[in-house]
């Protein structure tokens, strides 16, 4: 990558798993950071396992998830709420193939380990903003948010990174929450 900056040649990162472009790598430029979202991805093969009353304790997450690892199921979004009365819940979504898989893995794993239960929901989706823009422009994740909200589509799950907000929703907003992200941050005028 430090060879794209010093020459500024164009640098493709290609997948050995198929024949698509690959992902171009370049340096970033002020006109890149005019455009703060540049892109709406979503994803509907996926769910979100939520295992309720996780004792908080250490090493708990890591007995958690290490099963899951160890049958190559790929675990995106993580998150953990604030401890109460020394328990807590931890959600994250998987894809939804290995829904069922990683509930029934999960089911004995809770028992041992003192949690509640383990619920699964497979009619959700990750719908997410992309922009290099994003990280020194204030206030994106509210345009986000209150344009959802608008049109009634609850958030279920947020993650962020410095160039990318994703939500869990609702499946059945889908197509609605694109098209509304494409409109709030002005995707549709031919660029």
């Amino acid at each position: 990558m430090e060879l794209a900056k010093i020459f500024d040649v164009p640098l493709y990162v290609k997948s050995s798993f198929n024949n698509e472009s690959g992902t171009l790598v370049t340096k970033e430029d002020e006109d890149m950071e005019k455009e703060v979202v540049s892109g709406v991805t979503y994803d509907k093969d996926q769910a979100k396992i939520t295992v309720i009353r996780v004792p908080d304790k250490p090493g708990v997450a890591a007995r958690i998830f290490t099963p899951l690892s160890e049958r190559g199921i790929i675990v995106d979004m993580i998150i953990q709420n604030v401890s109460i009365d020394g328990h807590t819940d931890l959600t994250f979504t998987v894809h939804r193939k290995d829904a069922e898989n990683v509930r029934d893995i999960l089911t004995g794993i809770a028992k041992e380990i003192g949690a509640e239960r383990v619920d699964c929901d497979g009619k959700i989706a990750k719908i997410s903003i992309i922009g290099v823009g994003m990280k020194s422009h204030a206030g994106v994740a509210t345009q986000m948010f209150a344009a959802l909200a608008g049109e009634g589509i609850n958030i279920l799950m947020i993650s962020t990174s410095e160039i990318k907000i994703s939500c869990i929703i609702e499946s059945k907003y889908t197509e609605l929450a694109v098209r509304v992200l494409h409109d709030t941050f002005t995707l549709d005028q031919g660029k």
